[in-house]
């Protein structure tokens, strides 16, 4: 496990969340690999958050919930 800082750029809040990764498969993908090769463990939630800085909260406040939806 990796903690991963971010900002996010919808709310501007700083964030940090736990990545299922090792410090060699970030370094990996740092380098260029796809982040669902370098990181296969990772959520896909995980992974956004590693490319963007969003997290699902930030989604849900751009565009609603799954259980908005329903």
């Amino acid at each position: 496990m990796i903690l991963c800082e971010k900002t996010s750029p919808v709310s501007g809040l700083t964030n940090i969340m736990s990545i299922n990764a090792t410090t060699e498969q970030y370094t990996l993908w740092q380098e260029g690999m796809c982040i669902q090769h370098a990181m296969p463990d990772a959520t896909v939630d995980q992974r956004e958050f590693l490319i963007s800085g969003c997290t699902p909260a930030c989604w849900d406040s751009m565009f609603g919930s799954e259980e908005d939806a329903a």
